[in-house]
């Protein structure tokens, strides 16, 4: 027996319990129009308002749902999986061994289980869907009907080769991931030919909205109002659940306007901007190169980003200016990352070989500590001195070396995954600020910055006394070197 999702939300033996009462009407309506059901006049208003566009006429094949906090959001995702699971019929739709998949992704673990809570409460506590469980595991359930229910972090290496009948990108305005530069594209073009080979099978997006740039946004900015099978919706917090008290909108908008009207009116942050494209930073990275070899006579610069050793990395990294024809480039020769937990004092030694194998008796780094770092790198004789850029003038002035392709970058995909998760940060005085986004690491990006800039910075200093200098040392002399 095959019933529509809008029957068994309004079953009490179904999900009745968990959607009761009208503040869920809103909802039921979106849900009509994904299901292309029937829909009375006032469904229609009520989906035009939050859409600007009529109703689909047949199912889509992506659903995009921009939406404020407390919406409702995580328990109609899962409400979604769990109808699509529970009334799947794999006749004719499955080969032999072949089994269906119904996706749910989010961005952390934290909000992965809440998604799986609330799908494990349906098939613990009606009886008929747990009847239907074969296995459960630390990710999701199996069904008899042949059909998977998974619920993880995203990740576009572990869902490649399934037959994905649902996937819910849940929070996918948040993905961050330290070895992808856009985890959220790169999952969905993992996901969009599983779904492919099952009929009516839909993507389904669903999360507050973030800054201007990524999937969701992509996805609103090309098919809001815009009629075809690719769906946008944008409501805010209210419009979905109007039992929310006014007030706590209110005082919210009051603390912080930009944090409060995305996250409860559902509007795009215009304090916030993307730093640096990421094309930019892929077109920098010299693919396959990891580190390069000390050259004679070339002058080097270094940068750390000191840590104590309990939860940031300690990074370091070392650069030289390289003339071409074209101009100056700023290339990056060796990148060392030292994960936490470690020994800073035993690091602090590793790095100081590093440097000096690169001919480096100084480096410069952020003030980490106050003099800690200066003591521990001047125990085995490397002077180590305090930027006077922090990072986020560090980060704006290597800008320029991208944009204007005078970067050379070792490969690693932790970098450019930090600085192209790197964010502007308008503040509340006018002033722009860059640094990482919450709950994400910059600690491979701002060494190499700083060294970088630092290279910059010499070749500037270089450039504007040597028409001055007029040398000729006689060949053979101690003068007579690239480095003079």
């Amino acid at each position: 027996m095959t019933l529509s999702i809008i029957e068994t939300i309004e079953d009490p033996k179904l999900f009745e319990p968990w959607f009761a009462g009208a503040s869920w009407d809103a909802w039921k309506a979106v849900l009509r129009a994904i299901y292309t059901l029937s829909m009375s006049a006032s469904d229609r208003d009520q989906f035009r308002a939050l859409t600007d566009r009529d109703p689909p006429t047949r199912q889509p094949r992506e659903v995009w749902i921009i939406a404020g906090r407390r919406a409702g959001k995580d328990s109609v995702a899962s409400v979604i999986a769990a109808h699509a699971a529970a009334f799947f019929d794999p006749k004719g739709k499955l080969r032999g061994g072949e089994r269906a998949c119904v996706l749910c992704l989010a961005c952390d673990r934290d909000q992965s289980r809440i998604v799986l809570n609330y799908i494990r409460s349906y098939f613990t506590d009606i009886p008929m869907l747990r009847d239907m469980v074969r296995g459960e595991r630390a990710d999701g359930l199996g069904l008899a009907n042949g059909v998977d229910i998974v619920v993880a972090t995203n990740s576009y290496r572990s869902i490649r080769g399934r037959s994905v009948l649902c996937a819910i990108f849940d929070e996918v305005a948040y993905w961050r991931s330290e070895t992808s530069v856009a985890p959220d594209v790169e999952t969905y073009h993992a996901v969009v030919p599983g779904l492919a080979t099952l009929p009516n099978s839909v993507l389904i997006g669903i999360s507050t909205p973030y800054k201007k740039s990524g999937l969701l946004y992509d996805k609103w900015r090309q098919h809001y109002g815009v009629d075809g099978d690719v769906l946008c919706i944008r409501a805010g917090s209210k419009q979905l659940n109007p039992t929310l008290p006014d007030r706590i909108i209110a005082d919210a908008v009051e603390r912080d306007p930009a944090v409060a009207k995305a996250e409860w009116l559902a509007a795009w942050r215009d304090d916030l901007a993307q730093f640096l494209d990421r094309q930019l930073v892929e077109v920098a990275v010299d693919v396959g190169v990891t580190v390069r070899p000390r050259l004679p006579g070339a002058k080097y610069h270094a940068h750390a980003d000191p840590s104590g050793g309990s939860s940031d990395s300690f990074a370091l990294a070392i650069a030289h200016a390289d003339p071409t024809p074209a101009g100056e480039l700023a290339v990056l020769d060796c990148l060392v990352e030292h994960r936490a937990p470690f020994n800073p004092e035993a690091v602090t030694a590793e790095l100081a070989k590093t440097l000096r194998s690169y001919g480096l008796s100084t480096c410069t780094g952020d003030r980490y500590a106050a003099q800690w770092v200066v003591q521990a790198f001047a125990k085995h004789g490397i002077t180590y001195h305090h930027s006077p850029r922090d990072r986020s003038a560090l980060y704006s002035d290597v800008l320029a070396l991208f944009t204007s392709a005078r970067v050379r970058l070792l490969d690693n995909r932790r970098l450019v995954a930090q600085f192209a998760a790197l964010e502007r940060r308008t503040t509340s005085v006018g002033r722009d600020r860059i640094d990482h986004p919450p709950d994400m690491h910059d600690d491979l990006s701002n060494a190499t910055a700083g060294a970088l800039v630092a290279t910059a910075d010499h070749r500037n200093r270089v450039a504007l006394v040597a028409p001055i200098i007029v040398y000729s040392p006689a060949p053979g002399s101690q003068f007579d070197h690239p480095s003079w």
